[in-house]
């Protein structure tokens, strides 16, 4: 068949399939469902007209579950090959919780609301909205009632009302665990969110509390449109009674004193810390008679009990094996890097490209125009499965797309923003709405697409005076600070299947552009979660320290920090959890970005693709 796609249907659990009837007589179609924990065979009936327009509802599905599609044409004595679409099926209201929030009185005017994550089966929780009520029975009919406010509330119009909405991607506290999180709310503190006031309450009344949780939340004048989201509740908290006002000069007391503690804490963890660190670099100098190891390969089954091992004391084995890496690859040379007409092309003096590994470029005019500060990386099955590149400087731009062009990169991951803390990290090295030259390769934006975590661009990519074209796609990452790690390890790994999914259907001579801003830190912690992840499937053994040593044999400082090589091994820790538990979707399940990306073709309608809007 020709022009096989399937579409989500909006809150419903199932796929439709359409096509184009094939020419010949036919006796049917098979078709063929299959992702990581399905597999499903249906047929579908025979069609007559060429040409025509097949349409086929699949079976119920998962929510939010990603799919591989196959459809056969069948004939009397034989069948065609299959063809392939992968598509997303469509979210829902989340689950409802069957635990109601934990409220306690905090002041005679004031609450704290604590409720768990909802279930995000049904798709990605968007937001969550607080609601207050003072009635005594049941709650009832919550959805007619979020356009209520405490304004509402306060004029006796309404005895519920919404006093705070909280939008997931706001910042948690930092967390390298892909767990749920549990949230505390502060209700009657004075705060505003949209038009909801989170105002002061009412000393000796009683308060109960609900939590909404929203798939998908939609907003009229800055007040909740119930019927237009996705939206479940928790039930009603136990009532509590708030106190009589005791005054607060008590409070304010206790209040500094465990402010004073706090800090006197955390100054003594910091100067402990400091100096278990100094007595770790003494004993690395001291101890140069060790042998560098190269890997150390570890069973899935024994990682566990080896992670618990170097993770004690402060992750004090993770250090002692991060500074043994600091030697490796450090005496290879670096002579074109080096040369005085390429210095200039280099962001940062001390990451430079090892000659052995380097990308090189046609020459144009000189010897020295095949320099970019780039290098091939190894993949799980390929020594040129990556290309780590440093991010562009604005005499480099050219190049960049150069490099682009001649070694036939389909996919580009960009780990940075173009500007971080004030300081320039890279530059913007693709155009906006118009298309651009950089040299004698034009570049024009087809999509774009904006998510709280990361953008995909899908640009058109041809060289001057040529029919020669195809599209790249730009992966970009906003969300991971310069020598930090990501918030969760689930982030990194939802992003990185995302690009991996995309990859896997370029050419095999197309490596993966990486880059960040030196193109070493961010950028080797990604190749090596993505060769990490292969290794655990198809060896079940991990070697996180042989694989960050393989890289750095290719480039100097790839992964850059310890905590970007502790958060590699918690990274494999919660993949292996996940899978000992027998849950390995939920790896992958909390992926915004794959409802929208996994069957998601580029067209010419600039900024709007799939009814997302850039």
């Amino acid at each position: 068949v020709s022009s096989f796609r399937c579409e989500a249907v909006a809150k419903q659990p199932f796929l439709v399939l359409k096509w184009e009837c094939p020419p010949g007589k036919n006796s049917g179609f098979r078709i063929g469902i299959r992702n990581d924990t399905c597999e499903k065979e249906q047929m579908a009936p025979p069609c007559m007209k060429e040409g025509s327009e097949e349409t086929f509802r699949t079976a119920l599905l998962n929510y939010f579950y990603t799919y591989n599609i196959t459809i056969e044409t069948l004939s009397n004595t034989s069948k065609s090959p299959p063809v392939l679409s992968i598509c997303t099926t469509s979210i829902t209201d989340p689950p409802s919780p069957s635990n109601g929030p934990l409220v306690k009185a905090i002041s005679h005017r004031s609450l704290s609301v604590e409720f768990s994550d909802f279930e995000s089966v049904n798709g990605p929780l968007k937001a969550y909205a607080v609601m207050i009520t003072t009635e005594e029975q049941d709650c009832q009919s919550l959805k007619l009632k979020l356009n209520n406010t405490y304004k509402d509330f306060k004029k006796m119009m309404t005895v519920t009302y919404v006093t705070y909405v909280m939008e997931i991607e706001q910042p948690k506290s930092p967390s390298l665990h892909s767990q749920n999180y549990t949230n505390i709310v502060n209700v009657g503190n004075g705060t505003k969110t949209y038009s909801y006031e989170n105002g002061p309450l009412i000393p000796l009344r009683s308060y109960r509390a609900s939590v909404a949780g929203f798939t998908n939340i939609t907003f009229t004048d800055d007040i909740i449109v119930g019927e237009d989201s996705y939206v479940s509740f928790s039930p009603c908290s136990e009532a509590v009674l708030l106190p009589q006002d005791p005054g607060v000069i008590a409070g304010a007391v206790i209040g500094c004193l465990f402010a004073i503690l706090a800090v006197v804490a955390i100054v003594g963890f910091i100067f402990w810390r400091r100096r278990r660190y100094r007595v770790l670099i003494v004993f690395v100098v001291m101890g140069n008679a060790r042998i560098s190891l190269q890997s150390k390969l570890i069973k899935v089954e024994n990682f566990e009990s080896y992670f618990k091992k170097q993770q004690a004391d402060s992750s004090c084995g993770f250090a002692e094996e991060y500074e043994e890496l600091k030697s490796a690859g450090v005496h290879q040379p670096k002579f074109a890097a080096e040369l005085a007409e390429n210095r200039g092309k280099n962001r940062y003096n001390n990451v430079l490209p090892y000659d052995i590994s380097r990308v090189k470029l046609s020459g144009l005019s000189s010897a020295t125009d095949d320099y970019i500060n780039a290098n091939y990386m190894p993949g799980y099955s390929s020594k040129k499965a990556f290309i780590a590149a440093q991010g562009p400087l604005p005499n480099t731009i050219e190049d960049f797309w150069r490099m682009i062009w001649e070694k036939n990169i389909y996919s580009i991951v960009m780990l940075t923003k173009c500007v971080e803390q004030a300081r320039t990290k890279c530059e913007q090295y693709w155009p906006d709405k118009q298309p651009k030259s950089y040299g004698d390769i034009i570049v024009t934006m087809v999509s774009e697409i904006v998510l709280p975590e990361w953008t995909i661009r899908d640009f058109t990519v041809e060289k001057a005076n040529t029919p020669e074209s195809h599209t790249v796609r730009q992966f970009h990452f906003t969300s991971w600070p310069d020598h930090g790690v990501p918030e969760t390890t689930d982030l990194l790994i939802n992003f990185r299947h995302l690009v991996h999914e995309y990859s896997s259907q370029n050419p095999i001579d197309s490596p993966t552009l990486v880059h960040c801003s030196a193109g070493v830190g961010r950028t080797g912690t990604f190749i090596a979660i993505d060769r990490l992840i292969q290794q655990i499937e198809m060896e079940n053994t991990v070697d996180v320290y042989g694989v960050v040593y393989d890289l750095r044999m290719h480039r100097p400082l790839m992964v850059q920090t310890e905590d970007q090589y502790i958060f590699l091994n918690q990274c494999v820790m919660d993949i292996i959890r996940s899978q000992k538990d027998k849950k390995t979707d939920l790896i992958y399940q909390n992926m915004t970005a794959m409802a929208i990306y996994e069957n998601f073709t580029p067209g010419p309608g600039f900024g709007k693709a799939n009814g997302y809007h850039a």
